[in-house]
């Protein structure tokens, strides 16, 4: 017998070598306000068809939580494929990218003919059949080359690529039905779990929708965010005609010695990207309604600083004088700093900044008086006025960064007509294989574990830690004006998680596995695995990556 501990409840019970968590569930009685759909064992996710053989702590968990969301999401989109493959004999189905509270899908049919609302219907019928039937996810661990056979043989070329650059010796897969297929994490015991979803036409393909992170009985709502997805398919065609869909894809391309050139390919097509803003603005600057003020904002860690210094350059490069700061500047004292219902400081808060000050200070620049801007103290936690001062000439204009410089209340006060806002956002291109995205977040989570442990401000632990907040802090205050943009900026790095893993690896492994933090430290380290790491030797001084893995020739706050 073996002893089990559930978190849910405090309680430990005994049950025989290999019981499934599966069977342990009834045993345990706690509140179930939503399905559990997985659980943490050792604080590793897991299915509930794992069998327990030790003695064990254990986690239930509903799709509130973000691992059980992606077991329940992986799950969905091996229900859609199989439905697509089912309906359309022949086809390929892409689960591209995250988008509008979903999935956005497109499907390729064998007679390249372009999907319709009915082809929709009917695999959405198919889906909804294999709901009902309740079929069983199976799991089988092989090695990995018979697992590469397996997906070849099916022309699953994206799955093999990614399995023969991975490196394992063994791997897990998964069936439905007859239908093998491969998802980087564990699933939901069967179909008749995926009660909540919905499938629409979409642009070119289709939005699968899952469900609400808050309330997993209800469909997330839909959003519309036209200039994201064009963005998306912006950076999905240059993919396509590099010949670099999937991280198969572009380990090939690292192990053939590539990888040099594939860095000063995305510095130039970022450098390329930001020329072109910095041209519109001095075309709207020149313009009947005189731009004068530039906003840029962005969620964490998406290369916010870099990108104004790198735009200052740029627009200095055509014939603008820019005067750069940042919302942090103005600051409220620490001891002023609203908090967070524990008692913590709750910095991204839209009263973390002295807004009336900033606004008011920005109307007498913007009317040609001098005035003089403060610096954060982030040491004392106090804003401090030196000898600062801004005064607006002939060929000056405003360049305020910032979490907040999208907020319309930031500067309500004046004209929309001077102001070019940019949102800066890491919208990952490459996806794992044809049927695993990468999430979007993953890059800005990494970034930060780096960037926190190598100025010494936090541990890879207490960045995890935070991570649910911050991200919380960018849906109330950051997302919502994103649409509202002028220009956007994509800074995701074609290689980045392939020269990231070479800093965050050691970082992540200092996690304690006793911690709940582990968790997502060992999903992050199995994620970075995949990729052949790259050195950062080739990374120019100039490169958003540096803000992150220090060498930058830009100065940061600190």
């Amino acid at each position: 017998m073996i002893q089990v501990y559930c978190k849910n409840t405090g309680t430990y019970k005994s049950f025989r070598e290999g019981t499934t968590l599966l069977d342990m569930l009834p045993e345990f009685v706690f509140d179930r306000p939503y399905p559990i759909v997985s659980a943490k064992v050792n604080n590793v996710s897991q299915g509930l068809k794992f069998r327990v053989y030790n003695n064990r702590d254990v986690e239930f968990v509903n799709a509130t939580a973000p691992s059980g969301m992606r077991v329940y999401n992986r799950s969905l989109f091996f229900l859609l494929c199989k439905a697509a493959h089912d309906v359309f004999k022949g086809s390929r189905l892409f689960v591209e990218h995250p988008i509008s509270h979903g999935y956005y899908c497109e499907l390729h049919k064998a007679d390249s003919s372009r999907i319709t609302a009915d082809d929709v219907e009917k695999i959405k019928a198919r889906m909804l059949s294999m709901v009902q039937r309740d079929m069983n996810f199976h799991r089988f661990e092989v090695q990995t080359e018979e697992a590469i056979r397996i997906f070849r043989d099916k022309g699953y070329e994206d799955k093999a690529r990614l399995l023969e650059t991975s490196g394992q010796v063994y791997m897990d897969y998964y069936t439905l039905g007859r239908t093998p297929d491969y998802y980087y994490g564990r699933l939901v015991p069967s179909t008749g779990y995926l009660k909540v979803w919905d499938l629409q036409l979409f642009h070119e393909g289709m939005l699968l929708r899952g469900p609400d992170k808050h309330d997993p009985t209800q469909v997330a709502p839909y959003v519309d965010q036209p200039k994201t997805f064009r963005m998306f398919k912006e950076n999905l065609s240059w993919n396509e005609i590099m010949g670099l869909r999937t991280v198969g894809d572009l380990n090939y391309a690292c192990q053939q010695g590539h990888g040099r050139e594939l860095i000063q390919i995305a510095e130039a097509l970022q450098e390329k990207k930001i020329v072109q803003i910095a041209e519109d603005i001095r075309k709207r600057f020149y313009g009947p309604k005189k731009v004068r003020l530039v906003l840029i904002t962005g969620p964490s860690s998406s290369g916010k600083t870099t990108v104004s210094q790198r735009l200052a350059v740029q627009l200095k490069a055509c014939g603008l004088r820019p005067l750069t700061f940042s919302t942090d500047d103005y600051f409220v004292n620490r001891v002023d700093t609203p908090k967070l219902p524990d008692g913590s400081y709750d910095f991204d808060n839209f009263d973390t900044v002295d807004h009336e000050a900033l606004q008011k200070d920005l109307e007498k620049i913007l009317k040609g008086e001098e005035v003089l801007v403060p610096e954060y103290n982030f040491k004392t936690g106090i804003r401090e006025y030196k000898d600062r001062r801004f005064k607006l000439g002939a060929n000056n204009v405003i360049v305020l960064e910032g979490i907040h410089a999208l907020n319309p209340a930031l500067t309500n006060h004046i004209p929309d007509a001077c102001k070019y806002r940019i949102f800066i956002s890491t919208l990952t291109g490459i996806a794992l294989d044809n049927h695993n995205c990468i999430p979007t977040s993953d890059n800005r989570l990494l970034r930060r574990i780096v960037r926190d442990c190598y100025k010494g401000a936090f541990s890879a632990r207490e960045t995890i830690a935070q991570w649910p907040l911050v991200r919380k802090a960018e849906e109330d205050w950051i997302y919502p004006y994103q649409e509202k943009a002028d220009a956007m900026f994509n800074s995701a790095y074609l290689v980045e998680f392939a020269v990231l893993r070479n800093h965050a690896e050691p970082i992540l492994e200092s996690v304690p596995k006793n911690c709940p933090e582990y968790s997502e430290a060992h999903r992050l380290l199995k994620f970075i695995h995949y990729f052949t790491p790259v050195p950062d030797n080739e990374i120019p001084a100039t490169s958003l990556l540096r803000e992150f893995v220090g060498g930058s020739t830009f100065t940061y706050p600190r």
